[in-house]
């Protein structure tokens, strides 16, 4: 487990709302499903993000060769469902069966968009929105020292109803172990605190009905809650975002306010007080990154509004390379972004792909890669400063601007953080208007049957294994 911390001034924020437009014009046969209107008006031509992890992208998500095959060496995307199910029975992939590649192909074009339905609302700020690993739980967390875990394929009951520590402003974070007993949050202090989660006791008050354990990160001398965690090994700015790139714990990259995305070894944590690689593209502070998960690609929000793709493998071993002298002066915390700042490049960019559109004001606004199962990674999606939830196609971008192709519009103040189910076209967003929503494909609003395709899960795990 990894904690950030931030040296933040605390100011009050304000609430700003725009007015977007979203067509959900679905059509079967495997035609395109959700398009933004100014998106569509657009006449400028797409071009693919030619590079291996387009490639990888399209073979996790795509359908087998013979299905797509219209003639000998032509094929046509994406493949309608009647057709899928044709070829399966068939048996044209001589598998017998779905891979997930095909699995894939079908569930990346159901995006969660219709809705909303009301899950809670609260009359505190929603700072956090999580899934657990399985996607049978939920976590949501509130400025008003409240965090809630809901059952989801039981009507969204709560589970637990936490009323959080020595909180300082707000949660920032939280996190469930992977066995689903625990759960760790955070605020703005150099403490992080334990809770049972997996107990019988549906009310948890911090030391009175359970005991909140403790982890103290703050040096001796800290009288004052410097918010020095990470900062001191990691970088001299405030580090905001730390994950791991992959299942062995290994790599680890970090997000700070010195518009960089680092990449460190703790094999060499001893040896070296120095990061393995640096990556430079960023013109203003990092406020989230999140790992794809295969040691090798990551995404960052920036305060520049803009999301960037990296790959590690393009990295530096130092910052070698000044975007120069900045012609104006903004703070995010209580500035709109100049205009003038949106035509600046960095000279030394190295991301492989660029996405625009979204609005990273007053509040670390975060990014995440879509599920794997569901979609293949294959989207991208955002919240925004202006209360809306933003979704990109990771595989192509437009001249001037990234493919977005949805945007969720609900919410009355801005979107600090949502989250897409693991495994079905679900996607839960909080604000702070105390609105914690659900977006489906489905129009009947019904939560769907997840314990049937846990069990379907868990049989094709043991058919992989004998």
């Amino acid at each position: 487990m990894y904690v950030t911390a931030s040296r933040a001034t605390v100011n009050e924020m304000g609430y700003a709302m725009s007015k977007l437009d979203i067509e959900t014009d679905l059509r079967d046969g495997g035609k395109t499903i959700h398009e933004v209107s100014h998106s569509q008006r657009s006449n400028k031509r797409l071009k693919y993000v030619d590079n291996e992890i387009s490639q990888l992208t399209r073979l996790h998500s795509g359908p087998h060769e013979l299905l797509s095959q219209v003639t000998p060496g032509r094929r046509e995307l994406p493949v309608a469902r009647v057709k899928m199910l044709a070829g399966r029975e068939c048996n044209y992939s001589g598998r017998g069966r779905f891979s997930l590649a095909d699995c894939c192909h079908v569930l990346s074009r159901y995006l969660p968009v219709n809705g909303p339905w009301l899950v809670n609302q609260m009359n505190s700020r929603a700072y956090v929105s999580q899934f657990s690993a399985d996607g049978s739980l939920f976590i949501a967390g509130f400025q008003g020292s409240h965090i809630r875990i809901y059952y989801v394929d039981r009507g969204w009951t709560v589970q637990k109803n936490i009323l959080a520590k020595s909180l300082r402003w707000t949660v920032t974070d939280t996190l469930l172990s992977p066995d689903q007993r625990h759960l760790v949050y955070a605020s703005m202090s150099p403490t992080v605190h334990i809770v049972n989660a997996g107990s019988t006791e549906t009310e948890s008050l911090a030391n009175i009905t359970e005991i909140h354990e403790v982890l103290d990160f703050s040096p001796d001398d800290d009288g004052e809650y410097s918010f020095r965690i990470f900062s001191v090994k990691f970088s001299t700015s405030d580090v905001n975002a730390v994950c791991f790139a992959e299942e062995s714990g290994h790599l680890i990259y970090s997000g700070s306010d010195d518009t960089f995305c680092k990449v460190w070894d703790r094999r060499c944590f001893v040896a070296r007080d120095k990061p393995a690689g640096v990556l430079m593209g960023h013109l203003e502070g990092i406020t989230f990154i999140d790992s794809r998960g295969d040691g090798r690609y990551l995404i960052s929000n920036g305060k520049d509004q803009s999301i960037k793709l990296w790959d590690i493998r393009g990295m530096s071993s130092n910052a070698r390379c000044n975007p120069g002298f900045k012609s104006y002066e903004w703070d995010y915390r209580w500035m709109d972004y100049p205009p003038q700042a949106k035509e600046v490049k960095h000279p030394c960019d190295q991301s492989v792909a660029t996405f625009r559109g979204h609005s990273v004001v007053q509040t670390l606004i975060r990014c995440y890669c879509s599920p794997a199962y569901s979609t293949g990674q294959k989207y991208i999606y955002t919240r925004s400063f202006n209360a809306c939830v933003y979704i990109y196609n990771l595989l192509c971008k437009c001249i001037n601007c990234a493919a977005q192709v949805a945007t969720l519009e609900h919410h009355k103040s801005p979107v600090r953080d949502c989250s897409w189910h693991p495994y079905h076209p679900m996607l839960i967003s909080s604000s702070w208007d105390g609105d914690v929503v659900k977006w489906e494909f489905p129009r009947t609003g019904e939560a769907p049957d997840y314990s049937s395709r846990k069990r379907a899960l868990e049989r094709d795990r043991r058919r992989r294994i004998y």
